[in-house]
């Protein structure tokens, strides 16, 4: 049975059978860590998720912060984006709103976030991964899977001791921790790295993937939400062992798509690859009121703004979308969206904002909204416009003073100038 230094990344040979022993010294570091597993040399695929990234962050830039409760999030009104491990101790969680975080743990620091710093940090710690291998799959700023395949004679070491230095150099050198899950499996590494947060290592194998799975609630699936699990649990499925038992053409029957993906992971197998450089599946942006909105000319102003955003983005990685949803929370917490599809893709703020003004006569009634999103989805390459463009002069104007309004915006900043409609009345 192989060991690993969870310190170090030295593998040693030892005759326990233990998945942990944590009393054992190692040779090298003399640091008593350590982690057993009989197929630590053959699993090359990892899920790497730094550990409460926002908070860990802001704790990181103020030390006065260490060991108090931090919320990283909006406003009364807004939600919790991020939250330390001692916040959670009372109960606080990612998306919960703020009054709520702030009823259960009423010490806690709460900060705004500050997202452009997270962004930065988070291409830092990318960077870093790809140092490691060409192969890896952006999840989000915080997270990322990895296949280290192939990879034992570039790093002279296997990808479990490759992962342990990962994660040494990101917290000397970025300042935070990560938790890691290793596995044969992406769906596997992804379990893996939840399951000792903080600053994690877990191994999930082939010989004990069915065996853990087995008692484990459904949710713990890749995919399976809340929606999906209740409905689980309404027909009779609460753990992944009552779930490799139903026959997969019945699980497609019942739950479409998504019923070949459950069949195939209760039985620890998953299909997918790490795939590096894809194309964004969505790109949103969303706002919470400070108070609840009702009033149409005011929810137009917030469209428009959050189309804006959503274009800017598109533009950015040089993407249309052909799919718009649009989303609002009413003042009682009910989301309703819609969502409506293009035969060609958009990308300028004005598209995104007509075809999402048409969504929002669905909405406008007597209730009042604390929150407004748009997503774009079904992405791909922009489309080249030059022949709509010469058919539709209404169109080619709108285009062209788009343009000049992001030129002016590249040089002076986003505030430097904008439409007439994201102005607000004081």
């Amino acid at each position: 049975m192989d060991r690993l230094c969870l310190n170090c990344g030295q593998i040693l040979v030892s005759s326990r059978t233990d998945y942990y022993f944590l009393s054992d010294k190692c040779t090298e570091c003399s640091v008593c860590r350590s982690i057993f597993h009989s197929e630590l040399r053959n699993l090359a695929i990892a899920h790497v998720d730094c550990d409460a990234f926002y908070a860990s962050v802001e704790k990181r830039d103020n030390p006065d912060l260490l060991g108090k409760p931090v919320i990283v999030g909006g406003g009364h009104r807004g939600v919790v984006a991020a939250c330390c491990y001692v916040s959670r101790i009372s109960g606080v969680r990612s998306a919960m709103p703020m009054f709520e975080a702030l009823r259960l743990c009423p010490e806690a620091v709460v900060i705004k976030p500050n997202i452009d710093k997270y962004k930065a940090i988070g291409r830092q710690i990318q960077d870093l991964m790809y140092s490691i291998t060409p192969i890896v799959e952006i999840v989000s700023i915080d997270e990322a899977f990895l296949d280290l395949t192939g990879t034992i004679n570039l790093h002279k070491g296997f990808p479990a001791q490759t992962l342990i230095k990962l994660r040494k150099r990101i917290e000397k050198e970025v300042g935070i921790t990560v938790s890691i899950g290793l596995s044969y499996a992406k769906f596997l590494a992804k379990i893996g790295s939840d399951l000792d947060k903080p600053r994690g290592f877990s191994i999930i194998g082939r010989s004990e993937a069915l065996s853990f799975l087995k008692g484990k609630s459904v949710k713990i699936l890749w995919g399976v939400g809340t929606i999906l699990c209740e409905k689980l649990n309404k027909d009779g499925i609460e753990t992944v062992g009552a779930l490799r038992c139903v026959d997969e053409n019945l699980l497609i029957e019942r739950y479409g798509k998504i019923g070949k993906r459950l069949h195939l992971f209760s039985r620890g197998i998953d299909e997918s690859i790490v795939q590096s450089e894809t194309i964004s599946k969505s790109m949103s942006a969303e706002q919470t009121f400070p108070i609840d909105l009702n009033c149409r000319e005011d929810l137009e102003k917030q469209l428009w703004l959050l189309s804006e955003k959503v274009s800017k983005r598109l533009k950015t990685k040089g993407l249309g979308c052909k799919l718009v949803t649009l989303k609002m929370k009413q003042s009682n917490f009910i989301l309703v969206s819609r969502s409506r599809r293009r035969s060609n893709s958009i990308q300028m703020a004005e598209e995104i904002y007509d075809f999402a003004l048409r969504m929002l006569d669905e909405f406008i009634g007597n209730q009042s909204f604390r929150l407004l999103g748009i997503n774009a989805k079904d992405l791909v390459v922009a489309a080249d416009r030059s022949a709509k463009e010469l058919l539709d002069p209404i169109y080619k104007n709108q285009r062209n003073v788009e343009i000049v309004i992001d030129d002016v915006r590249k040089k002076f900043g986003d505030n430097s100038i904008t439409k007439g409609r994201g102005f607000f009345k004081k």
